[in-house]
């Protein structure tokens, strides 16, 4: 049941036609949903602009959809805002949702260019309809597959965005995700190809938790090693009958992990106004080594930032935002 009384913000739902993702090799919708939610009392003008990246199997819009037993994300912040716990911001939810279910918002020839669309098409949409945001003023922030995409475009792009919250992300691949080829290769043998167990995916009449793993990994491999010649464009960094670690294949996987990237882009991070990060204690994705290994090499190479553990798993976390909202609406209205 929801009991805060705060004004309610307007959630405006806007549609971009994608010019960065057409002939996407997945032949994904090219116009996309971006809901944009603006403060109430606000027009959006000259207001610090966020950008939602959610977790995999979810598009942006889901965050601004009415929920359960708790808050959307919009409910979230009218609350921070109202309470004066967080300083007023727009906040885009686009739509980035694939036919292989999710995605790690980076370029892949394989899942589209992602990172462009956010960085090329979303953000100046919003800041041209509503006057926010602008150099020095947008923040990105997600969970999961979503943290993944804040950590990375913080990485990638920190004269773009001035500051990222990543809660849960994907970092340490070696922990996360080597494990993983088993059930998949398992799956596959009961279909035959990928690109077959990918059509029965879809025409199935129930999605099973398990098909779920499957093509999270198929997703995976489209965005760190792509293979456009390859059905869907998936091609896996193991040997299909012995589940031989394929080493030049899970080279360019690492070579995404933000672990490896932090090597060498550690420097561009101190442009941020803020990073801040966090992980469950018992995240069953294995997530608190990685992230405990990320602020170890930030303290190594002095970049400023926010890291914090918490009693919890991976899932249903959303609470975190309460904590890093604030942060990151504080650092962009400086």
């Amino acid at each position: 049941m929801k009991t805060s009384s705060a004004p309610a913000g307007t959630v405006h739902r806007l549609t971009l036609e994608s010019k960065v993702l057409e002939g996407n090799l997945l032949r994904d919708p090219t116009e996309r949903i971006i809901d944009v939610y603006v403060p109430h009392g606000h027009d959006g003008r000259g207001l610090p602009l966020l950008v939602d990246v959610v977790g995999f199997t979810a598009g942006g819009p889901a965050h601004t959809n009415w929920k359960n037993f708790g808050e959307n994300v919009p409910e979230r912040l009218d609350r921070l805002i109202a309470s004066e716990t967080m300083a007023p911001c727009v906040v885009a939810f686009p739509d980035c949702f694939t036919r292989l279910g999710g995605n790690q918002y980076v370029n892949s020839s394989a899942m589209g260019r992602w990172a462009d669309f956010l960085i090329d098409e979303t953000v100046p949409f919003v800041e041209q309809k509503f006057g926010c945001g602008g150099a020095g003023r947008r923040g990105i922030f997600g969970k999961s597959s979503g943290g993944y995409g804040a950590m990375v475009h913080a990485l990638l792009y920190p004269e773009f965005w001035a500051a990222a919250a990543c809660h849960s992300g994907d970092m340490g691949f070696e922990l996360m995700y080597r494990h993983e080829f088993v059930p998949v290769l398992r799956a596959l043998a009961k279909r035959g190809t990928i690109g077959e167990w990918i059509d029965a995916f879809w025409q199935q009449p129930k999605t099973k938790d398990s098909d779920v793993h499957v093509i999270m990994m198929l997703a995976q491999a489209a965005s760190f090693d792509p293979d456009p010649s390859e059905p869907y464009g998936v091609r896996l960094p193991v040997t299909l009958d012995t589940c031989e670690i394929i080493a030049e294949r899970w080279q360019n996987w690492l070579a995404w992990d933000p672990l490896t990237m932090v090597e060498t882009r550690a420097e561009g991070l101190k442009k941020l106004k803020l990073l801040y990060f966090d992980c469950g204690d018992v995240d069953q994705y294995n997530l608190l080594y990685g992230a405990r290994r990320m602020h170890k090499i930030l303290t190594r190479h002095a970049v400023p930032h926010a890291y914090e553990e918490f009693a919890d798993n991976h899932s249903s976390v959303d609470y975190r935002m309460d904590t890093s909202l604030p942060l990151l609406a504080d650092a962009l209205s400086e």
